[in-house]
C-alpha cells in the first residue's frame, strides 16, 4: 500500500494539497477567542421593588420566586442578592452543555407559576428573566470635554445616538449603560402645599393616570352599510405630555366655585434624571459607560473589530463637538497581544525545530520534507476543528505549538530510515525508501495510534475541565493524525525523489567541518551509549532500582509542588472595589474613588480610569455605599511594571484613605467566571434562624483566621447587616380610629420616599417614565417623615407621627442567599509565591476549625470548578496509560512487552514536576495537559527501541543483544525528535507579556518532561525490554513444554491402544 505512494508521488501530493486547502478555508471561518466556551450556562431573574429594602425584596420577592426555580432540570446553583434600592438578582447557573436558550425558558416557565404571589408593584415593574451572557468584551466610555455637559446629558445622549446601533451588531448578546440616568419626568411633591390644598398622593398619581394618556377614538363617516358616506375623518387625540408645562397643568380638583387646583400648585415638574443613584466618571470627568458582553459562539475579535467601525462613523455622524470615546477594558487587546506571542512562538518554534533536524540530518534536502510536513499538519487540523466546533483560542493555539515538534517526528522517522539504507546498504533512493517503508510502517502507525489514543479518553470528559482537556488534546490528536498519513504517504514519495546520495569528501566547507566534528562527538556519544546499555539492560537488579528511584521521587517532588487551576495572567486592567462606612451616600462614595483616581493617575503605566459610584463589582448590585473602578494599563510592551507591581503600589499609595475598604483585583481569570480572580467562598447560615449579626460574626472569624496563614492575601467580605436603619411600629388601634388602612399609610410613604412610578411618554423616540415623589428637603431625615400626612377614608388629612412611631435598628445594605440559605460572600486570592491549590486548602482548614454547628460552606465561581476537576488529573493519566498499554497489546500480541514502554514514563513525570518547581510554577491545568502529551512522546521513544528490539529477536538475536542493537541504532532519531521538541518549547519556556504564565507552565512542563524522560528512558527502556522479553520466553517455554507433554501421552496411549 504504501509503495503505491512511493510510486505515485503526485497522487501523495495531491491528498496534502487537499487537506491543507480545507484547512485554508477552515481558518476563515473559525472563530477567535481567548479561551473555549468553558464557562457553565446561567439565567438571571431580575425583579424591581420600589422603595423596598433588602430584607423586603428578600421575603416578598426572592423567596417565592426561589421556591419556584429551584430544582429546575440542569441547574447546579443558585445565587441570589437583594439590595436596599429594591432590586433582586436571582442567577441560577447550569451545567456546562445545557442549551441556555432552553434553561432560560424552563427559568421563565418556573416563575410564571409564582407570579401572583409577588406584589403589586413588582409585577407592574416586570420580572425580567433573561439567559446571562457571562464574558464582558468592552467596557465603553463616552466623555466630554465641555464642562456644560453633565453626566446626565452624556448618558441620554448615548442612550439615544450610541447604544441601540450597537445591540444591533452581529454578536453582541448585552449592551447596557452602568447606571440609571435616563431622563424622566419628575414630579417633586411639596407635603405642605398638599396639607393645605388637601391633597393626597394617591389623588395625584391618579390624575396623572387618568390625564396623561394615548387615545384611540376612531373615524368619522365610517362605512356602516346603512347610509352613503362620502368623507371619512381619522380622529386624533393630542396624546401623552412630554413638557413639564404640560404636567404642571394636569388639573388635579375642580371646586363648585369654579376654582381649579394643578400640579403646579403642589408640585415642581422638571424633565430629569430616573435615579439619582449611581455616578459615572472617566479620568474624573463625568461620562457614560456601556459594559458589553459577548454573544456566546460569536468571534471575539471580529465582534470587537465591528464595534469600534461603527463607534468610529457615530462619532463622525452624530457626536457633538468636545464628546470623545475610550475603553476601559478591551479583552481583545489581552486576546490579541497574547495570540500574537503564540503566533510568534510558533514561528520561532519552526525555525529552531529545523536547525535541531538541520543539525542531525545534515542535509538541506532532507531537513526540507519534515520541514513540509508541519504546515500541512498544523493548516488541514484547523478543518477538522471546524467539524468538532472548536475555536481558535489559546489552547487549540498552544496544541498547534507543540504539534510542530510532534509532527516532525514521523517524518524524521522515515528520512533518517532511508538515510541510513541509502549509506549503509547503497540502494537507491527509491529502493531505499521502499525497504525502510517495509520495515518502519509498523512503527510509524503504532507511534502515530499511541499518540493518538493518549488524547481519546480525555475526550470524554465533563465540566468546563473537560472542556480544556478535549480542545487541546483533539487538536493535538488531529494533527499527529494528519502527520501520521503524511509519512506513509507524501513523506515516502519526497524521499524517493528528493534525496540524493552524499559523495565522501566532496565538500570541505566550513558547515562540512562543523557537522564532521559533530559526527565525531555523536560517533562517541553512541559507543559509550551502547556500553552502558550493555552494562545495565542485563543487570535485572540495575533496571528496578532505577525505576524504583524514579517512582519515589516522582511521588516526593509532587507532594511539594504547588497544585492550582488555571493561572492569573496580567490581563493589563486593575479591578477596583470601594466599600464606604455603612449608611453612607453616593456622593460620599464618589469623593473617595475621585481619591483613588486622583492616585493612581500619577502612574505612567496607567491609560486611563473608570469609576462607578453606588455599584457594587463583588455582587454586581447597586447600593450607595459601594463603588467600583477599572484600571486601565498601557500595553505590555509601553510599561515595565506588572498588574501585581502596579497592584501592592496602589495598595501603598491609598493607605491615607481611611475612610473606606479598598480592594484592588486583577479581573477574572477566565472571563465569566466570578467577578473578580481568586476565590469565592459561601458561607452559608443552615440554622434558620436569620440572625445576620451572628453570620457576619462567624464571617469575620473566618477571615482572620484565614489571614493569620500567611497563604491568603486580600480576605474580604461584603456582608455586613449593620447599616443604619429605622424600624416603623404602626399602633393600629389609633390607626383604625383615624380610618387609615396600614396598606394605604404604607403605600403615601412608599410615594414621598422611595418614588413611584406613575405614568410613561414618549420623547426622542424613546419611552420614559413619569416619578413621583416628594422634594428632598421634606425628606432629610428620618424624622421628617413624623410630619407627613395621608388622607384618610372620611377625606380629612392625618399626619403620621399620631399612629407610628419609629425604632432605630440595624440592618443589612445587600443580603445575599446561596441555594437558598442566608450566605456571606466572602472573596480572596493566593498570596504571592503561594498557589490557588494551597489557599483553597488554609481556606477549608480554618472553616472546618471556626465553623458553629449550623453553619455549613460552597464554593462557587473558578473555585468550584477546581475543587470538582480535583483528582481528575489523576483519573485522567491513569486512563490514558491503559488506553496505551491496550494499544500496544495488540501491535505486539504480547501482555508482557508493552510494560517496558508503560514503565519507562515516571522518569518524565519526574522532570516535569521538578521543572515546573525549579521554575517557581505551579502544577496547573496547562501543566497537566503538557503530562498527558508526554505519555505519548516517551511512548514514542520506547515504541522505536522495542520495535526495532522484537525486529531483530524475530531474526534470532538474543534478547540482549536485541535491545542494545535496538537502543544504539534509534539513538540518533530519538535524540533528533526529542531535542527537535525541545528546541520548539524554548519560545514558550522563556515567554513574557501578555499570556505569559500559560505559556510557561505548558512548556517548563512538556521541556522538563522530555528532557529527563529521553535522557533516563533511553538507558532504562533496553533493561525493561530484556526484563520483559525474559518473563515472557518463560511463560513461552512453560506454554511448550505442557503441549509437549500432552502431545508425548497421548502419543503413548495411542501405541498402547
Amino acid at each position: 500500500m504504501v509503495e503505491t505512494f512511493i510510486r505515485r508521488p503526485i497522487l501523495s501530493l495531491v491528498i496534502s494539497l487537499i487537506i491543507t486547502l480545507l484547512g485554508v478555508l477552515a481558518l476563515f471561518t473559525l472563530p477567535i477567542t481567548q479561551f473555549p466556551d468553558i464557562v457553565p450556562p446561567s439565567v438571571t431573574v431580575t425583579a424591581r421593588y420600589t422603595g423596598a429594602n433588602a430584607q423586603v425584596c428578600t421575603d416578598a420577592v426572592a423567596t417565592p420566586l426561589e421556591r419556584a426555580i429551584n430544582g429546575v432540570p440542569g441547574m447546579t446553583y443558585m445565587n441570589t442578592v437583594t439590595s436596599n434600592n429594591g432590586v433582586t438578582l436571582i442567577s441560577i447557573a447550569f451545567k456546562v452543555g445545557i442549551d441556555p436558550d432552553q434553561a432560560a425558558v424552563n427559568v421563565q416557565n418556573r416563575v410564571t407559576t409564582v407570579l401572583d404571589e409577588l406584589p403589586e408593584e413588582v409585577i407592574k415593574a416586570g420580572v425580567v428573566t433573561e439567559k446571562e451572557v457571562n464574558s464582558m468584551l468592552l467596557y465603553l466610555n463616552i466623555v466630554s470635554e465641555d464642562s456644560t455637559m453633565d453626566e446626565g446629558f452624556i448618558f441620554n445622549f448615548t442612550d439615544i445616538n450610541v447604544l441601540k446601533e450597537l445591540k444591533r451588531i452581529d454578536g453582541v448578546g448585552f449592551a447596557e449603560i452602568m447606571g440609571a440616568k435616563d431622563y424622566a419626568m419628575r414630579v417633586w411633591l411639596k407635603p405642605d402645599r398638599m396639607l393645605a390644598y388637601n391633597v393626597s398622593a394617591d389623588e395625584v398619581i391618579a390624575a396623572l393616570r387618568n390625564q396623561n394618556v394615548e387615545a384611540a377614538p376612531g373615524k368619522t363617516g365610517e362605512s356602516s352599510g346603512k347610509e352613503h358616506n362620502t368623507l371619512e375623518y381619522v380622529l386624533r387625540y393630542t396624546g401623552k405630555f412630554s413638557e413639564p408645562l404640560e404636567y404642571k397643568n394636569i388639573v388635579l380638583r375642580a371646586a363648585s366655585d369654579g376654582s381649579i387646583l394643578r400640579l403646579k400648585d403642589i408640585a415642581d415638574v422638571e424633565f430629569g434624571a430616573l435615579s439619582y443613584s449611581m455616578e459615572s466618571k472617566t479620568d474624573g470627568k463625568p461620562s457614560a459607560s456601556i459594559m458589553i458582553k459577548q454573544r456566546p459562539g460569536s468571534n471575539a475579535r471580529e465582534v470587537i473589530s465591528n464595534i469600534k467601525k461603527r463607534m468610529a462613523e457615530i462619532k463622525e455622524d452624530s457626536f457633538v463637538p468636545g464628546m470623545d470615546y475610550n475603553f476601559a477594558y478591551d479583552v481583545s487587546r489581552f486576546l490579541d497581544a497574547s495570540i500574537k506571542e503564540v503566533l510568534r512562538t510558533l514561528v520561532e518554534a519552526f525555525i529552531l525545530v529545523f536547525i535541531v533536524v538541520f543539525l542531525f540530518l545534515q542535509d538541506f534536502r532532507s531537513t526540507l520534507i519534515p520541514a513540509l510536513a508541519v504546515p500541512v499538519a498544523l493548516i488541514g487540523t484547523l478543518a477538522f476543528m471546524l467539524m468538532l466546533g472548536f475555536s481558535i483560542n489559546l489552547l487549540t493555539l498552544f496544541a498547534l505549538v507543540l504539534a510542530i515538534g510532534i509532527v516532525v517526528d514521523n517524518a524524521i522517522v522515515v528520512v533518517e530510515a532511508v538515510h541510513v539504507k541509502m549509506t549503509e546498504d547503497h540502494m537507491g533512493p527509491m529502493d531505499a525508501t521502499i525497504a525502510a517503508m517495509k520495515e518502519i510502517s509498523s512503527a510509524i502507525m503504532a507511534i502515530t495510534l499511541v499518540m493518538s489514543a493518549v488524547f481519546i479518553p480525555v475526550a470524554f470528559l465533563s465540566g468546563p475541565v473537560g472542556v480544556f482537556y478535549r480542545q487541546f488534546s483533539l487538536t493535538l490528536a488531529i494533527s499527529i493524525v494528519i502527520s501520521g498519513i503524511n509519512a506513509l504517504t507524501l513523506t515516502p514519495a519526497l524521499c524517493a525523489l528528493m534525496l540524493k546520495h552524499q559523495e565522501p569528501g566532496k565538500r570541505k566547507g566550513l558547515l562540512q567541518r562543523f557537522f564532521g566534528g559533530f559526527n565525531r562527538v555523536y560517533d562517541k556519544t553512541q559507543n559509550r551509549y551502547k556500553g552502558l546499555v550493555g552494562a545495565i539492560a542485563g543487570r535485572k537488579i540495575v533496571t528496578m532500582s532505577l525505576l524504583i528511584i524514579f517512582f519515589l521521587a516522582t511521588w516526593g517532588i509532587s507532594a511539594v509542588l504547588p497544585s492550582g487551576f488555571i493561572p492569573t495572567e496580567d490581563q493589563g486592567v486593575i479591578y477596583v472595589n470601594v466599600t464606604t462606612p455603612a449608611g453612607s451616600t453616593v456622593e460620599r462614595t464618589g469623593e473617595v474613588l475621585d481619591e483613588v483616581e486622583r492616585v493612581a493617575a500619577k502612574f505612567d503605566a496607567i491609560e486611563n480610569i473608570s469609576t462607578l459610584a453606588g455599584y457594587s463589582l463583588v455582587t454586581e448590585v447597586s447600593g450607595a455605599s459601594y463603588g467600583m473602578g477599572m484600571i486601565n494599563m498601557k500595553p505590555w510592551d509601553k510599561r515595565t511594571e506588572s498588574v501585581e507591581d502596579l497592584i501592592s503600589q496602589l495598595k501603598e499609595k491609598t493607605k491615607h484613605i481611611t475612610d473606606a475598604s479598598i480592594e484592588f483585583l486583577p479581573p477574572p481569570t477566565v472571563p465569566g467566571f466570578g467577578n473578580s480572580s481568586g476565590f469565592e467562598f459561601r458561607l452559608l447560615d443552615k440554622t434558620g434562624s436569620g440572625d445576620l449579626q451572628q453570620t457576619q460574626d462567624v464571617a469575620n472569624r473566618v477571615i482572620e483566621g484565614v489571614m493569620k496563614t500567611g497563604v491568603v492575601n486580600n480576605a474580604f467580605t461584603g456582608f455586613n447587616p449593620n447599616f443604619p436603619q429605622y424600624m416603623i411600629h404602626v399602633d393600629q388601634e389609633i390607626a383604625a380610629k383615624k380610618g387609615i388602612t396600614i396598606d394605604n399609610a404604607m403605600n403615601t410613604l412608599q410615594t414621598l420616599l422611595g418614588s413611584y412610578y406613575a405614568t410613561n411618554f414618549i420623547r426622542f423616540g424613546q419611552m420614559y417614565k413619569v416619578m413621583v415623589q416628594a422634594y428632598p428637603q421634606y425628606r432629610k431625615s428620618p424624622e421628617d417623615i413624623l410630619n407627613l400626612y395621608l388622607k384618610n377614608a372620611s377625606g380629612e388629612m392625618v399626619a403620621f407621627s399620631t399612629f407610628i412611631k419609629m425604632e432605630r435598628v440595624y440592618g443589612p445594605e445587600q443580603l445575599t442567599r446561596y441555594n437558598m440559605y442566608t450566605s456571606a460572600l466572602i472573596n480572596g486570592d493566593a498570596a504571592p509565591g503561594r498557589s490557588s491549590g494551597e489557599a483553597i486548602a488554609a481556606v477549608e482548614k480554618v472553616a472546618r476549625e471556626v465553623l458553629p454547628r449550623g453553619y455549613g460552606y460552597e464554593w462557587s465561581g473558578m473555585t468550584r470548578e477546581q475543587i470538582l476537576s480535583g483528582n481528575q488529573a489523576v483519573y485522567i493519566f491513569i486512563l490514558c496509560l491503559v488506553f496505551v498499554y491496550l494499544i500496544l497489546c495488540a501491535q505486539y500480541e504480547s501482555f508482557f512487552l508493552p510494560l517496558a514502554v508503560i514503565l519507562s514514563l515516571p522518569a518524565g513525570i519526574f522532570g516535569s514536576f521538578a521543572a515546573l518547581k525549579l521554575a517557581g510554577l505551579e502544577n496547573n491545568i496547562y501543566a497537566q495537559v503538557a503530562l498527558v502529551m508526554l505519555i505519548g512522546l516517551l511512548g514514542k521513544n520506547a515504541i522505536l527501541i522495542v520495535e526495532f528490539a522484537i525486529q531483530r529477536k524475530k531474526l534470532g538475536v538474543s534478547a540482549l543483544n536485541a535491545a542494545i542493537e535496538g537502543a544504539a541504532s534509534r539513538l540518533r532519531p530519538i535524540l533528533m525528535t526529542s531535542f527537535a521538541f525541545i528546541a520548539g518549547l524554548i519560545p514558550l519556556c522563556i515567554a513574557s507579556g501578555a499570556g505569559a504564565l500559560g505559556n510557561r507552565s505548558i512548556g517548563t512542563a512538556a521541556a522538563g518532561g522530555m528532557l529527563i524522560g529521553t535522557i533516563f528512558g533511553v538507558i532504562v527502556i533496553p533493561g525493561l525490554y530484556v526484563l520483559f522479553a525474559a518473563l515472557e520466553e518463560k511463560l513461552a517455554g512453560k506454554k511448550k513444554m505442557k503441549i509437549k507433554v500432552k502431545n508425548m501421552k497421548m502419543k503413548v496411549a495411542s501405541e498402547e491402544a
